[in-house]
């Protein structure tokens, strides 16, 4: 399977994703949220740095779980800036 690359638009998104859950991290470890999650910290920390603009929705949804985020507010959060662009 050939993967299309990103838009501009898609790589913003996935910053503001990852900016997001690294401010809900706070403190916390990304080693323990991780684990928590099911993920790899790699996988965490490619994510908080906007590296993985497009992660699987599952991964998210773990991750949203383990920080107590609402999948609804990241949505609204991580989508906000766009539709002011709009």
């Amino acid at each position: 399977m050939v993967r299309l690359p990103l838009t501009p638009a898609e790589v913003e998104r996935g910053q503001r994703l990852g900016a997001l859950l690294r401010r809900a991290r706070g403190q916390r470890s990304m080693l323990d949220i991780a684990l928590r999650a099911g993920v790899s910290p790699e996988t965490l920390r490619k994510i908080e740095s906007g590296r993985v603009a497009t992660p699987a929705f599952s991964t998210i949804a773990a991750i949203a779980d383990v920080l107590g985020l609402s999948l609804d507010a990241l949505w609204t959060e991580v989508n906000q800036a766009e539709r002011m662009v709009s």
